[in-house]
C-alpha cells in the first residue's frame, strides 16, 4: 500500500494547476495565515513556497491521463468465475408469436369467467332456490358464450361438450372499442 505521504489532494492537484498556468491562488488563500487554514492548505502553502518543478506537474498530469486510460482497458486478471460486463447480452432475438405469447403468460394471474347468460332475480326467488331449480337466462340455447379475463370481454365461443368435460371453443376475438367490462 502507498505511503500516505505519496498521496496528493484534490487541493494540491487544482494548486499545482494554477501555478503551472500562471495563475493566483484563490483570494481565500491568500488573506489567510497558513497557522489557521486546515492541514491540507497549509501542506499545499508550504509545498507552494518551496516552488513545485515542471517534472512534478508531469508526474501528476502523467499519473492522471494512465489512470484514465486504465478505465477503458479489459481487465484480464480477473479471478475464477469471474467475468467482463458485455452489453451485448442484452440484445435478444425476435420472438415467434406463438412462443411470445405462452411465455409471457405463464406466471401471470388472471381470473376467466365464462358467462352462458344473465338474468335479474329477486331476493326472496334466490332464497327459493333449491337443488333441481331451473333458472332462465337472457341468452338462447345456440347463443355464445361471453369469455371475460379480469372483468373484460375478450372473446365469444360456443359451449361444447368433450370427454363428457364442458368447453367452450373460441369462435370471436373481442378488440378495441368493442371490449368492455360486464
Amino acid at each position: 500500500m502507498a505511503d500516505d505521504s505519496d498521496q496528493v489532494g484534490q487541493d494540491e492537484i487544482e494548486q499545482l494547476l494554477r501555478q503551472a498556468q500562471g495563475a493566483s491562488p484563490p483570494a481565500a488563500a491568500k488573506g489567510t495565515s497558513s497557522a489557521a487554514a486546515p492541514p491540507a492548505l497549509r501542506a499545499s502553502d508550504d509545498k507552494r513556497e518551496a516552488g513545485v518543478s515542471q517534472q512534478d506537474i508531469d508526474l501528476l498530469l502523467r499519473k492522471a491521463e494512465e489512470a484514465l486510460a486504465s478505465i477503458d482497458e479489459p481487465a484480464d486478471d480477473l479471478p475464477d468465475g469471474v467475468r467482463s460486463f458485455n452489453f451485448q447480452d442484452f440484445s435478444g432475438a425476435a420472438p415467434t408469436a406463438d412462443a411470445a405469447t405462452i411465455e409471457l403468460m405463464r406466471d401471470v394471474q388472471l381470473d376467466l369467467t365464462i358467462e352462458l347468460g344473465r338474468t335479474h332475480m329477486h331476493l326472496e326467488e334466490v332464497l327459493r332456490l333449491k337443488q333441481g331449480s331451473v333458472v332462465p337466462l337472457d341468452k338462447l340455447a345456440g347463443d355464445p358464450a361471453d369469455i371475460y379475463v379480469n372483468g373484460r370481454l375478450i372473446a365469444r365461443g360456443e359451449v361444447l361438450v368433450l370427454n363428457d368435460n364442458f368447453c367452450v371453443r373460441v369462435a370471436e376475438l373481442i378488440v378495441g372499442e368493442s371490449a368492455c367490462a360486464g
